[in-house]
């Protein structure tokens, strides 16, 4: 993968009694993911598995925003080999996100888009403020794609129709529409976003814990048959086309990407 730029910024772990906060730190890129920011929430959430002190997790973005996608200056020269071990990589850390047994809250302001959608779909409950926007815009700015199971994320998130019409268009969702197809949780003034969450965490740390693990082990199992599909050949091919690179490059060149179907 390419050479990270001097921005890393970072995944901040908090522990608040039972209740641990991992914050996406990058305020000045609205929170882009950076690879040292993947690798960090990966250790966080190893380590957070591994707390039986900890009995539930608030997802939450630095700033003015959840999450803006990753950094796409990371994508310069990438080939089809380097896209499907960045998809397997980031794969891995929403999986572990999504299969940790402590019940998870994410707490949305402003941009959920591309990997922080997706870093969304995988908390169990999922509370916005009304200025939040959600979206994958990729068909109108990179020109990538995400894997199998991220693709199942949005389904069960979304709904089919609305996932299909998202990537389609590539236009982002309001938080009325988001909370209109089942993806959010409750809107929440913005003021009291991290009260209301905290509230909701300190809840169910109070409650027995055997029976949460017992709904997200169901809810894990019922998700369980996209783990047999292969889908690395599509992702091969879309990180290693020339539309691809296109796209990298025009988004960094500030202009509209000239597509051309291969």
């Amino acid at each position: 993968m390419s050479t990270e730029n001097a921005d890393a910024g970072a995944v901040l772990l908090e522990q608040n009694g039972q209740i641990a906060i991992l914050t996406l730190s990058r305020p000045t890129a609205l929170n882009a993911l950076t690879w040292t920011m993947y690798q960090q929430m990966e250790k966080h959430l190893e380590k957070l598995e591994a707390d039986d002190t900890v009995r539930a997790l608030i997802i939450r973005g630095e700033g003015k925003a959840f999450a803006a996608g990753t950094d796409i200056q990371q994508f310069q020269g990438f080939t089809g080999e380097d896209g499907v071990a960045y998809e397997h990589t980031m794969e891995a850390i929403v999986e572990r996100l999504y299969t940790i047994t402590k019940p998870t809250i994410a707490a949305i302001h402003g941009y959920a888009v591309g990997a922080g959608i997706v870093i969304a779909t995988a908390c169990d409950l999922r509370y916005a403020t009304p200025a939040a926007r959600f979206g994958v815009p990729i068909a109108r700015t990179l020109g990538n794609c995400i894997t199998h199971k991220n693709y199942q994320h949005l389904v069960n998130a979304f709904g089919a129709m609305r996932t299909k019409e998202m990537l389609f268009t590539g236009r982002l969702l309001t938080a009325a529409d988001a909370a209109q197809c089942g993806f959010l949780t409750a809107i929440v003034d913005e003021e009291q976003l991290m009260t209301r969450v905290t509230e909701v965490a300190q809840q169910i740390s109070s409650l027995a814990p055997l029976t949460i693990w017992a709904t997200k082990e169901a809810q894990k199992r019922l998700n369980a048959a996209a783990e047999a599909i292969d889908f690395d050949a599509v992702v091969a091919r879309i990180y290693g086309s020339a539309d691809f690179a296109e796209g990298v490059r025009a988004y960094l060149e500030k202009r509209k990407p000239n597509w051309q179907g291969r």
